[in-house]
């Protein structure tokens, strides 16, 4: 809790700053408050078993890592022996609380309960911790208390807690709040701010915690923080401790002014003076003086491990990144496959890192070394940049990036990589005006010279057609070849009934040939005065009367068809019937003519 009132005391000195502020610093985190706070959150949504504070502690430390932030965890150790009372009446079992321990010349710190289930939270996010490389510290009483001291003795640039009373215990620069979304931020309290706008030092605050109440004592009654803010400063930072120390409380007593101005007040047995007042008790339960510097001493001389101490020496060594573990940790807490934690925790990693080596350029710049990219030390963590990309309005880059537990690629800030390595940068607008040149100087090919690309479809369609039409030429040569035989018998049938002077012996050559040229003769002059369409609807069938017994070889026989002249048989009619299953019909010319217009069509030729 710390001081009551002080975060409205101090609301003027408040900023809020973007959270790229806490980028490259030292800071330190009270753990008890973050775990607090991230459970207050989200209790009346989630149990405790959903380790929904756990896994916003986890983001919260993996965006401070990104920022190359060094983190150390502090944790609170035992309960001081002056908080007893007030940690008694937390747990509502203030009746338990013993003489001896109010007094706090008698008592003695209490060790916390590690078996409670608050204390299990604690223990899970040291593990976190640990797991990420980030240590943590057990204080020997308060966290605020030690994160104070490593604020104080510069050994951290801040502090973050919700505890007020942190000011009291010495701490210079206090983040109070932090919010992670878009637009992320701090809420940070400087104490030369309070110094120069309030006019209040640390002495000041700690007279303030005694007259409005704290962790330590109750305060005086019926005091409002106005009322203790003029009485703070008419005394002035100076002397107000020892002023306590000499009179107590006294000169918080307000005499009480008469309504009537013209008349002296009524005086009576009783005094006419507020005492102060214990909160939860009468006036002469009022702690003695022994206990105001109790106070004092607890909030000047608190009980923590020192700078030079092996337990904060170690936490300032830092710890590895054990991956392999927060996954582990990842998988029993949260349920996450390695997966998803890698790709949590991994850019940030190699964000961290390539903060870590722009910072070591700049200070071998500051040096006057500022040795090239391909002679540093430490290697450049970066290959190259891949393209631009903006994140959240802000200009980056998606960079590849070298041996950092498998991670290939990832997102960072453009001035990031101008700081790490601006090298990178030049040789990627290079690479990108060079294929910008090149686009340029390739001429572009209009659509109607683009050769359209034959597909496998296209290929078995133009198969299909060459198909078609093999088959159409083959019916129309048998067509032909048909009626000229047809045509042979009938023609030498005419000839053997008129020309009686034609000898039609059977083994008679000349005769054979003779009637050949003359069909042949004939069949030509038909082809000279007749030009046949072949895609022309086929002629009406006619017919011809011929002898039965011409039905066999009759072109190649003359000698029996004139037998059956002579027999006298009585010709039949010879009708002239095509294969009509091999023969096109017009119907399938004029679908194959508009297969062959639809194949040119997709190919683009006329």
């Amino acid at each position: 809790m710390g001081v009551k009132h002080l975060w409205d005391i101090l609301d003027s000195c408040k900023k809020t700053l973007p959270l790229e502020h806490l980028r490259d610093k030292r800071v330190c985190i009270d753990l008890s408050c973050w775990i607090v706070q991230l459970h207050n959150v989200n209790k009346s949504h989630c149990s405790t078993k959903d380790k929904v504070y756990l896994r916003g502690l986890f983001h919260r430390l993996r965006a401070l890592l990104a920022l190359n932030c060094t983190i150390i965890l502090v944790a609170d150790g035992a309960i001081p022996a002056i908080k007893l009372s007030t940690y008694r009446r937390r747990l509502n079992s203030e009746s338990k609380v013993s003489q001896d321990e109010t007094n706090s010349d008698k008592a003695s710190s209490l060790q916390r309960n590690m078996g409670s289930e608050f204390s299990g939270m604690i223990k899970e996010a040291n593990i976190l911790g640990m797991a990420l490389g980030i240590p943590c510290i057990i204080s020997l009483e308060e966290a605020e208390a030690q994160c104070a001291l490593l604020n104080s003795e510069s050994l951290c640039d801040g502090c973050f807690t919700s505890d007020s009373d942190i000011f009291l215990f010495g701490a210079r620069t206090v983040y109070r709040d932090i919010c992670l979304g878009e637009g992320g931020y701090v809420v940070c309290y400087e104490m030369n701010d309070i110094e120069t706008k309030l006019g209040f030092g640390r002495n000041s605050l700690i007279t303030l915690a005694l007259l409005l109440g704290s962790d330590y004592t109750p305060g005086v009654r019926k005091l409002g923080q106005e009322a203790a803010c003029q009485i703070v400063k008419s005394i002035g930072e100076c002397n107000v401790l020892q002023r306590v120390a000499s009179d107590g409380l006294s000169f918080a007593n307000k005499p009480k002014v008469s309504k009537k101005q013209n008349k002296a007040p009524r005086r009576t047995n009783k005094e006419n003076y507020s005492h102060p007042i214990n909160e939860n008790g009468p006036v002469h339960d009022l702690p003695n003086e022994n206990q105001y510097l109790a106070v004092i001493e607890a909030y000047l001389r608190p009980k923590c491990h020192t700078a030079d101490s092996s337990v904060v020496q170690r936490a300032l060594g830092g710890l590895p990144f054990d991956r392999l573990k927060l996954q582990n940790i990842c998988a029993r807490y949260f349920e996450w496959p390695p997966e998803k934690t890698d790709e949590y925790i991994l850019p940030k990693i190699a964000e961290r890192k390539l903060r870590q080596f722009a910072n070591l350029r700049s200070t071998s710049s500051a040096l006057g070394l500022g040795p090239p990219l391909d002679k540093m030390p430490v290697r450049c963590p970066l290959l190259e940049i891949i393209k631009h990309r903006k994140v959240l309005g802000r200009e980056s880059f998606e960079v590849s990036w070298e041996d950092i537990d498998g991670l290939k690629t990832s997102v960072v800030p453009a001035d990031l990589i101008e700081c790490a390595c601006p090298e990178k940068r030049v040789e990627f607008e290079e690479k990108r005006a060079q294929a910008k040149k090149q686009n340029i100087r390739k001429p572009r090919i209009k659509k109607s010279e683009k050769e359209a690309p034959i597909s496998e479809i296209d290929k078995k369609l133009q198969d299909l057609l060459l198909d078609i039409e093999n088959e159409h030429i083959a019916t129309q040569k048998a067509v032909l070849y048909r009626q000229s035989v047809t045509e042979k018998a009938s023609y030498l049938n005419e000839v053997c009934q008129t020309d009686q002077s034609m000898p039609l012996s059977t083994g008679s050559k000349s005769n054979l040939e003779k009637v050949d040229q003359i069909y042949n003769s004939s069949a030509l002059a038909v082809q000279q005065a007749e030009v046949i369409d072949l895609l022309s609807p086929s002629p009406p069938m006619r017919a011809r009367k011929v002898a039965k017994c011409q039905e066999a070889n009759v072109p190649y026989i003359p000698n029996v068809a004139a037998k059956c002249q002579e027999a006298k048989v009585p010709s039949i009619e010879f009708i002239d019937l095509s294969d009509t299953e091999n023969e096109l019909s017009p119907e399938h010319t004029r679908k194959a003519r508009e297969l062959r217009i639809f194949l040119n069509s997709i190919r683009g030729t006329p």
